[in-house]
């Protein structure tokens, strides 16, 4: 079975990473907007590394939890892709071995002038006046708000090839990843683990588990007979 997978930045709130959701569009005291935003990049890109440098310092330290091992689990089952919103690369550290990262990673660094060259950073910080063999600047390889989502398409054609989809720690509200459930047309319910009320919430032919990733996914899988 074909089993596709949209996970956000919830499922790695039990591995200690927090989301700017939480605490009324502050990150971890920062403005998403300056920090998380192309336009932000374009008037401060010291903060930005700044914070992106932190963030990257505390990823690189998580450890994955029970949810993300759940999904890594399946794989010995079903044919799974982890379509991720997320930056961290705590799928990974798990064992999941097919998963396209919708918005970058923390880990890899391009030119702010090519999208081609990447970068693999590890833990190591980026600097304001570090710069690409092309001479421009380094930024984080992640997709900002404002940015186009190159991995879109790929992740399209996934769901919409999928005989099952589960969308897990995300409220489904920012686009375009929130549009990719409207390619699903398998037969099973969307399976959804969420603590919150996500935009797909009443739709019909839905699992929903209102619980933390770390104990609803296996809850899901089970319910699912996956």
């Amino acid at each position: 079975m074909k089993i596709a997978i949209l996970t956000g930045a919830g499922i790695s709130r039990d591995s200690g990473l927090a989301t700017f959701r939480d605490s009324d569009g502050l990150w971890e005291g920062y403005d998403v907007n300056k920090v998380a935003t192309i336009d932000g990049w374009n008037e401060d890109p010291e903060t930005v590394l700044k914070f992106y440098n932190a963030r990257r310092k505390q990823a690189w330290k998580a450890k994955p939890n029970d949810g993300h091992k759940a999904l890594a689990e399946l794989e010995k089952q079903h044919d799974v892709t982890i379509i991720t919103q997320n930056v961290d690369n705590l799928h990974e550290k798990a064992g999941s071995s097919h998963v396209l990262h919708l918005h970058g990673s923390l880990f890899e660094a391009k030119s702010e002038m090519n999208d081609e060259e990447i970068f693999q950073l590890g833990d190591e910080e980026i600097h304001y006046g570090d710069k690409a063999p092309d001479g421009h600047q380094l930024r984080p390889n992640v997709v900002w708000f404002g940015e186009m989502v190159p991995m879109l398409d790929p992740a399209s054609r996934i769901v919409s090839e999928s005989d099952a989809l589960l969308v897990v720690g995300t409220s489904l509200v920012v686009y375009p990843a929130a549009g990719l459930v409207d390619f699903y047309t398998g037969n099973l319910p969307v399976g959804v683990v969420d603590p919150g009320e996500t935009t797909i919430y009443n739709r019909p032919n839905v699992v929903y588990i209102r619980e933390s990733a770390s104990s609803g996914v296996k809850k899901l899988i089970q319910q699912l007979e996956l």
